[in-house]
């Protein structure tokens, strides 16, 4: 009798420690639990969701709130590109996305995560490497998301983005006079070969076909200086791989060769393209400016890794390439 009294009482009390933890509440979600739901790419509509009351009535109103909403959808293509993420709910890094194909690591780094109350201010900022070496990036950002607790869900309320400018530091140092090179090789007068005055070819004394001819010996230039620096790749097709906006250091992406009024393809009135870049990496390339809007009368010009530059008079950027005439 005594032990059935005894067997009793421990299957009410397992029973009861049974109901005890199925009945737990889970613990309420934290503001950077928030911040990393927002920019979630795995559940959709968590965007949104951690917006404020009152922005998303105004976006509601002006009829944005159904784009915003196609956000979860973008980041989930750009989790489909190979790029892997990782997230961290404690510790010092929040996320880390690592591309294997460049051997570029990103890792986001909370500075600091202040909660009063229904407020908590967390701070980010930025680590990039490359095949494993700390990269140094004078002009990487730090953001502050103002997080607030609004009918128990986490707001993001505000956001404070903060640049850093180390006027002494050497890598910007060296970075500020390369971009102005850049810039400066660009303008620069095209030098001919030495010929009278009366019979140099009318189109290189007209100011605006001589800032097309600097232009394309620009990309030139640009393109022989990215094959080298960067000989898995090659020569690029893609003007933006060249561009020299932007802060970090040059990659294959953004080797900071020319300006980005050039490397947006339209200049002075002309569409420069890039093509022919085949295999990796590519040997070769073809450079064509064809003229925009009203070609009548106006030539266009072609270039390929040699370096020599032609043109065509009908303004056919495929007649230039075919059997353009050297430019002298």
């Amino acid at each position: 009798m005594r032990k059935l009294a005894t067997l009793l009482i421990l299957s009410a009390l397992a029973t009861a420690s049974a109901w005890a933890q199925s009945s737990e509440i889970p613990a309420p979600q934290t503001a950077r639990q928030a911040l990393m739901e927002m920019f979630s790419i795995k559940t959709s509509g968590t965007f949104v969701k951690h917006l404020p009351v009152a922005t998303l009535s105004a976006l509601e109103t002006s009829g944005a709130l159904k784009t915003l909403q196609q956000y979860s959808m973008l980041t989930s293509q750009f989790h489909t590109t190979g790029n892997q993420i990782e997230t961290f709910e404690t510790g010092p890094v929040l996320l880390a996305t690592d591309d294997p194909k460049t051997g570029q690591k990103v890792e986001v780094v909370v500075e600091s995560d202040s909660r009063q109350g229904d407020d908590d201010n967390i701070e980010l900022s930025f680590r990039t490497y490359k095949d494993k070496q700390l990269q140094r990036t004078p002009f990487m950002p730090r953001i502050t998301f103002a997080m607030k607790m609004e009918s128990g869900v986490w707001k993001l309320n505000e956001i404070l983005v903060t640049v850093r400018l180390p006027l002494a530091d050497p890598d910007f140092l060296k970075s500020l006079t390369e971009g102005i090179k850049s810039r400066t090789a660009a303008s620069a007068p095209i030098q001919t070969q030495s010929q009278p005055a009366q019979s140099q070819p009318a189109m290189l004394t007209r100011g605006f076909d001589a800032s097309i001819l600097a232009a394309m010996r620009s990309i030139l230039t640009a393109e022989i200086a990215y094959s080298a620096t960067y000989r898995p790749v090659g020569y690029t097709c893609t003007l933006f791989d060249l561009d020299g906006f932007g802060g970090g250091e040059p990659n294959e992406h953004q080797a900071m060769l020319i300006p980005s009024g050039l490397a947006s393809g339209k200049r002075f009135g002309y569409v420069f393209t890039l093509s022919g870049c085949a295999g990796r990496p590519a040997t070769g390339f073809r450079l064509a400016a064809a003229p925009g809007g009203n070609s009548f009368g106006r030539r266009a010009y072609c270039a390929d890794q040699s370096g020599a530059i032609r043109y065509s008079t009908d303004g056919n950027p495929a007649t230039c390439l075919a059997s353009g005439i050297p430019v002298q």
